[in-house]
């Protein structure tokens, strides 16, 4: 016997469970309180810390403090209003001088869980947030890294870490494909190698997968999101710098990152 239309109508609500429509709400409104909130720090918040004494350090380092801090009341709303649950595992170890922070990127929202667990982060972001009306002015003002994939870029990227700052780097350069282990591109490598002390993977979860590079904001799937962090253990640059010119030395840490994290995510 065919499914009639009612049915079809229940077997469907009976899968949307986990107040699918409650969610649906709270994600969208996620994404307005980010959206204003990047305005407001634009707008408001950080013209106002630029009167604040200090240099153009000072102000960096204030940028940077406001936007982790957003970030983290963004992540406890979307807590609270159970558009999802996280776990983060070994977050101090995070933040040290001349430390390269390297993750996957499962999702829209990785940027946002691991800024908001570091006070002053440095970060490769892409190059559209410059010229997004909501975000422009929180990524100057922080001295964000425009990912234009030119040397330039990796130099500026080395140099801050020869500075003693912590730089966040999401290797793939876009999100990686649902059901695909993660690409990196050698360009991470080749930063860590010029200029980082210490290299620290972070290994991202997303299950179910949402905010993926083929889904709109609301298409949000049938069951809460569960986003695990966890921090693995230092790397030594050094160990893959040291009897090697440096395009063979980024291939080998390059081919040891997609070993690792394919490793390591296959069993989170």
């Amino acid at each position: 016997m065919e499914d009639t239309p009612m049915d079809l109508a229940a077997a469907g609500l009976s899968r949307r469970t986990d107040a699918w429509a409650w969610r649906l709400v709270a994600t969208g409104a996620s994404f307005v309180l980010f959206g204003i909130g990047g305005l407001l720090l634009r707008l408001l918040a950080l013209p106002l810390m630029s009167l604040l004494p200090g240099g153009a350090d000072a102000r960096c380092r204030r940028a940077r403090a406001a936007i982790s801090r957003s970030f983290r009341m963004l992540v406890w709303f979307m807590h609270r209003s159970r558009v999802l649950d996280f776990r983060i595992e070994g977050a101090e170890r995070l933040g040290n001088p001349g430390q390269m922070v390297v993750a996957n990127h499962p999702s829209l929202i990785d940027v946002v869980f691991l800024i908001g667990q570091i006070r002053n982060a440095n970060c490769v972001v892409k190059a559209g947030l410059f010229d997004n009306p909501c975000t422009r002015g929180p990524v100057s003002a922080a001295g964000y890294i425009s990912n234009d994939g030119s040397m330039t870029m990796l130099e500026r990227a080395a140099d801050v870490l020869r500075e003693g700052q912590c730089l966040v780097v999401f290797p793939e350069g876009t999100r990686t494909r649902p059901g695909h282990a993660p690409v990196f591109h050698r360009g991470a490598a080749a930063i860590a190698l010029r200029g980082a002390r210490t290299i620290t993977p972070v290994y991202i979860t997303v299950a179910p997968t949402t905010l993926t590079k083929a889904e709109p904001w609301y298409r949000i799937p049938e069951r809460r999101v569960q986003v695990h962090l966890r921090v693995g253990e230092d790397i030594d640059p050094a160990t893959f710098n040291a009897d090697a010119p440096l395009p063979i030395a980024s291939r080998r840490l390059n081919d040891h990152l997609h070993q690792l994290f394919d490793r390591e995510l296959a069993t989170s």
